[in-house]
């Protein structure tokens, strides 16, 4: 399933990985991992942080976000959603928000 859903990537999605997948920051970054019966958009394994892209689908699956998210913190995960919109608007702003959160855990 995670292994479709990398080739299936939006273009913010396409767009924060090719940011992501260079380690800004020295912060290693997965895109598409398994987490229990999910799939994180992008994972910080070390500071384990869940980075969420939420597009015009999200709309559509608000109370399954929650149900999700809620699931993800009690495991002790951290979840940031980050619009679709932001990545369009400023993908180096997102990275960098997201580089100084996971390096503070």
């Amino acid at each position: 399933m995670a292994r479709g859903l990398r080739r299936e990537m939006s273009l913010p999605e396409v767009m924060l990985w090719q940011r992501l997948r260079a380690r800004p920051g020295g912060v290693k970054f997965r895109r598409q991992h398994p987490v229990g019966a999910y799939v994180a958009d992008f994972y910080a394994i070390e500071a384990r942080v869940i980075v969420e892209v939420d597009g015009l689908a999200h709309d559509f699956r608000v109370e399954r976000d929650v149900v999700r998210d809620e699931w993800l913190r009690g495991q002790g995960f951290v979840v940031v959603r980050v619009t679709a919109s932001d990545v369009l608007k400023d993908v180096d702003a997102v990275v960098a928000g997201l580089v100084a959160l996971v390096t503070s855990r």
